[in-house]
């Protein structure tokens, strides 16, 4: 064997616990993981007398790896790092054909991940009526008036992005505010967070409801103090409108694909997890793979329970597809609605409206027979739960699945099954993530635009359970961070200056009707931690933390290059740091000021 023999300072530059994983490897008992073990160790020195593709020198990396933390320079070799270390010691690397970049002090990541991140919705949101950032019911009416203007006669108008939190008063629009701009064009518009759609008069018309429709289970039809439908649809009855809007009215997905791709490499995402969906985007996404028009690393989900789950547990996992851009092994489970909506289920009444604590939008005894093959068949779990009643429901639904199908049974020993949002819990249930193994998937962004409005729908009591990042980061479980976009904006400097402030942005000061004490920031994330979140700890969510996640050798060649050093500038700095540079499996996908 000669792997035995090899020079000691041979191997530390490729495994920087050599040490550690070579005693590893001399006390293993099967002979073929020695052998995989003492190939990548003669290919890490083998790949110090090759010159590398890709150097990266001049910089302040920050490796996420606790044996190398910090270093200046990488080298890569195909999509893998083959170096890190010092600017000296990466000189052996640079022959005639390498391309070296000199970063000049920038700032390097391990290439970020948006743990929960709608890879189409963001891309619809780039196409179509965008109403991010309106200001008040008037400007809502007078974009939706100026949009209609431009439309034929009838045709239908949809939107996203309208949020009331910050209108005064903040107060949902009616079918009766669309319909004095909009008498004749059926209008669709979609609250930010996605549970909740606001329509006009014909678009009610179209969907046939009045006051006598039933409310489909998991849904909310709105209505006025006589018992008319208002125009606002919650969660699954909001299908009940989507389903007459024609197909040509919506966002072409292949469009909406491109156009995500380009804006989430712009931002210095290397990968997202897009959570929900169907395998008519799976093939969108393997389509455009295949012509070389997406770049960014997604791990998609599908619905469940139903019939595209079904599909997935009958066909089985697809992992690492177009060298590691495209996995699907996730099973997506919606169990309540949002917050703002007055759609998450809680334990007890809204504070601000006790005739309703929300509802769940998903029925165990579907739920379960799904859970119980997803275990057998090695499929992963992720569910959206925002109430504490719903993430108790989600924990004790995934326990009982646990309960059912013991580990001998599963066809993977460790599911990593997951709870996408983990808003609201009742401070009993948080030990409970870590005692049974269930990753909490969240967005730091929810917490500073939540402040505005939280306390008035939960009371103060329930916010002891909100957004407990720390909390749960102390328990044990990793925390995987993303930004739910197109609910959110989608940046990373949003998403982790949310992280480690939990305060508003300087566009969205307080009034000072809240004392800060009480949004518990003591619950905020260490600058360490908060890149943990969208790095190793989003990679171990995905199980991918063996090739992505940290920047060591065998890994990977993801990197993101910040502007600035955001683990030591002041808090307010952290947004103004900009991604200069998107580095996807050695190739370069974004550059600042140049096109790709």
């Amino acid at each position: 064997m000669a792997i035995l023999i090899l020079p000691t300072h041979q191997l530390t530059n490729f495994f920087p616990s050599h040490c550690y994983l070579l005693a590893h490897c001399l006390t293993l008992a099967r002979p073929m993981k020695f052998m995989a073990f003492a190939l990548i160790m003669l290919s890490g020195a083998f790949s110090q007398n090759q010159p590398a593709d890709l150097v990266l020198k001049n910089a302040n990396i920050y490796t996420v790896d606790e044996h190398k933390p910090n270093a200046q320079a990488v080298a890569v070799k195909g999509d893998k790092i083959v170096f890190v270390g010092s600017d000296a010691e990466a000189q052996p690397y640079i022959g005639q054909g390498t391309h070296v970049l000199d970063l000049k002090g920038a700032t390097v990541v391990p290439g970020l991940t948006d743990a929960h991140y709608h890879f189409l919705g963001v891309g619809a949101r780039e196409l179509t009526f965008n109403l991010e950032g309106t200001k008040s019911l008037d400007e809502l009416l007078k974009r939706v008036k100026e949009h209609v203007a431009t439309a034929k006669r009838g045709e239908w108008v949809i939107g996203r992005g309208w949020i009331e939190t910050f209108w005064t008063p903040p107060t949902f629009p009616t079918r009766w505010d669309l319909d004095k701009v909009s008498p004749d064009n059926p209008v669709s518009l979609t609250r930010a967070d996605g549970h909740a759609i606001v329509v006009n008069s014909a678009a009610l018309k179209l969907a046939g409801i009045d006051r006598n429709t039933p409310a489909p289970f998991g849904g909310e039809i709105s209505k006025d103090k006589n018992g008319e439908p208002n125009g606002m649809l919650l969660d699954h009855a909001q299908e009940l409108v989507r389903s007459k809007i024609p197909p040509e009215d919506a966002a072409d997905p292949e469009k909406a694909a491109i156009a995500a791709d380009k804006r989430s490499l712009m931002l210095g995402w290397c990968e997202v997890q897009d959570p929900g969906g169907s395998f008519v985007d799976v093939d969108v996404y393997k389509k455009l793979y295949q012509q070389g028009k997406l770049k960014v690393r997604i791990y998609k989900a599908v619905y469940g329970p139903g019939p595209q789950a079904d599909r997935l547990l009958r066909e089985g996992a697809q992992i690492g597809l177009f060298d590691h851009h495209l996995t699907v092994r996730t099973i997506k489970v919606v169990s309540d609605g949002a917050l703002g909506s007055r759609g998450a289920a809680l334990l007890a009444p809204y504070s601000d409206r006790p005739d309703t604590s929300g509802f769940l939008t998903v029925e165990a005894d579907k739920l379960r027979p799904m859970l119980a093959s997803a275990l057998k068949q090695g499929i992963q779990v992720q569910t959206h739960a925002i109430g504490d009643r719903a993430n108790r429901f989600m924990l004790d639904e995934y326990e009982r699945a646990f309960n059912a199908v013991p580990a001998d049974q599963r066809k993977v020993a460790d599911p990593r099954w997951r709870d996408e949002h983990t808003q609201i819990v009742n401070p009993a249930d948080l030990p409970r993530f870590a005692q049974l193994h269930v990753i909490p998937s969240m967005q730091p962004s929810h917490a500073i635009g939540d402040l505005f409005f939280a306390p008035r729908r939960l009371g103060l009591e329930r916010l002891k359970g909100a957004y407990a990042w720390e909390t749960l980061i102390k328990s044990g479980m990793p925390l995987a961070g993303g930004s739910d976009a197109p609910v959110e904006r989608g940046e990373p400097m949003i998403e982790f200056y949310a992280a480690v402030a939990r305060k508003p942005l300087p566009s969205h000061a307080h009034d000072g009707s809240l004392d800060p004490a009480a949004w518990h920031p003591e619950e905020a994330m260490t600058r360490e931690q908060a890149l943990k979140a969208f790095t190793i700890w989003a990679a171990y969510a995905a199980f991918e933390e063996d090739i992505k996640g940290t920047i060591m050798p065998g890994k990977l060649a993801d990197f993101t290059v910040l502007s600035a050093d955001i683990m030591k500038i002041p808090e307010p700095e952290i947004l103004q740091t900009k991604n200069l540079m998107t580095i996807v499996g050695g190739h370069v996908v974004y550059e600042s000021g140049k096109a790709h």
